[in-house]
């Protein structure tokens, strides 16, 4: 038989130690635990999408093999879990729309990061960069895997093994939740899910104290080996030992899914200088602007201000420049009163072209019903006249009926008078003696 092999990514320890995030100075505990973050991402909005497990653990091994081929600092590792768990939902036939990914990563920002939880509109311009980011993230994941997305699980295996091997059920559920931490670290790259699920099994029992046949090793039946169980083993211990992995900002040009980017924009734009403007109307109406950058320092700044302040209150106090603000103010209100009358003039005009137009449309309507009048006075006259019309057609035709009627009758006369005399005519010829 021929068998074709689809899943063959598959790395060694030396490809894995000269990744791409280590040729951009990221070293290993940060790139481990940036893998982390972004699993831990795919995991929780799986959850909060309501997909299988299936498509998150499909999600993750993808975004292991991303980070293979690229680096961290060159992709931001919230974009690309969020095009993972989109391409994988569409690789699993459970499909999501972009909107509902985007609105889901954004609200988990907004929770790990404690900001302020804002819906995302789907019309907004932040919306759309992010929908751009998605598909075009989703293209750089399909072109560096080739288009060749399949994934197998060691899930799958789990249940087969355990069967076999006659083991607790109790087992069945601790062997299922170490295979789902397993996604987390490397090992999906790096051995088959056959040899996963061998090293999955194994220590489930060594936490339940369930002894399994040594002596005959049963690894070898299921295609792996004690060295590969062993270092699964050691992994999945590596990754309890962890902290919980927080989030590392190295990537160069990707930006959140918040709109921090926007703050840290208006951050970087200059102070502006302030302007302190007298309260009171000074004789020359100058205005003393105040820069605290300068290279005077804070207390004269301190002092121009409470000078300032004592010259805005003299002012007040000051009888002539309450004279001088008051007739400025009633110079003010002249104008203002000009405006109200050009206003009322206006208005007075609007109020005449509207009567102009309303009298019109009444002359409009009267002529309308005078015409309407003189319409029914011309239909009424053409009725009398059809009328007579057809009276007249109805007196000839009874006329022409009576003469017919006299002109047959005086020839059924004649007719009868001409058959009366032929008759006596034809009797005397037979009997000439009568």
């Amino acid at each position: 038989m021929i068998y074709t092999v689809i899943d063959t990514f598959y790395l060694t320890d030396e490809q894995l130690k000269n990744s791409p995030s280590r040729k951009d100075d990221i070293d290993e505990e940060t790139e481990t635990n940036l893998r982390i973050y972004g699993c831990d991402l795919i995991q929780e909005s799986g959850i909060l999408l309501r997909l299988p497990q299936a498509v998150m653990a499909t999600g993750q091994v993808l975004f292991h093999r991303f980070y293979c081929k690229k680096s961290f600092a060159r992709f931001n590792v919230k974009r690309v879990a969020a095009s993972c768990v989109w391409l994988a939902s569409k690789l699993e036939e459970s499909p999501r729309k972009a909107r509902q990914v985007l609105i889901v990563f954004h609200r988990m920002e907004c929770r790990r990061e404690n900001l302020p939880i804002v819906y995302l509109d789907p019309f907004s311009k932040k919306y759309a960069e992010l929908k751009t980011d998605l598909s075009r993230t989703e293209r750089h994941i399909l072109k560096e895997m080739g288009f060749i997305c399949h994934v197998e699980q060691p899930h799958k295996f789990i249940s087969n093994y355990l069967a076999t091997l006659k083991t607790p059920t109790e087992l069945t559920q601790e062997a299922w939740n170490l295979a789902n931490d397993s996604l987390r670290t490397t090992l999906c790259v790096q051995y088959k899910s056959e040899v996963v699920a061998c090293g999955v099994v194994y220590a489930a029992a060594r936490r339940f104290q369930v002894p399994l046949a040594e002596n005959e090793p049963w690894w070898e039946v299921f295609d792996a080996e004690k060295s590969a169980i062993d270092e699964v083993c050691r992994v999945l211990a590596h990754l309890y030992s962890l902290p919980k992995a927080q989030y590392i900002p190295v990537c160069k040009d990707g930006d959140s899914f918040t709109s921090s980017s926007n703050k840290s924009r208006d951050s970087q734009t200059p102070p502006v200088s302030k302007e302190v403007l007298p309260s009171g109307a000074s004789a020359n109406n100058d205005t003393v602007t105040l820069n605290p950058d300068s290279g005077g320092s804070n207390n004269s700044v301190v002092k121009q201000a409470l000078d300032m302040l004592k010259e805005s209150k003299k002012g007040d106090d000051d009888p002539k420049s309450m004279a001088v603000a008051v007739e400025g103010e009633e110079g003010r209100e002249e104008p203002i009163q000009s405006k109200s009358e050009h206003r009322t003039e206006a208005s007075g005009e609007r109020n005449k072209e509207r009567e102009r137009v309303k009298a019109r449309d009444r002359d409009r309507g009267r002529d309308s019903d005078r015409e309407r009048e003189r319409d029914e006075i011309d239909r009424d006259r053409d009725k009398v006249k059809d009328r007579k019309h057809r009276s007249k057609d109805r007196a000839k035709d009874s006329g022409g009926h009576s003469e017919k009627s006299r002109h047959h009758s005086s020839r059924d006369r004649d007719y009868h008078s001409s058959s009366y005399s032929s008759r006596e005519k034809d009797r005397h010829r037979h009997h000439p003696y009568s």
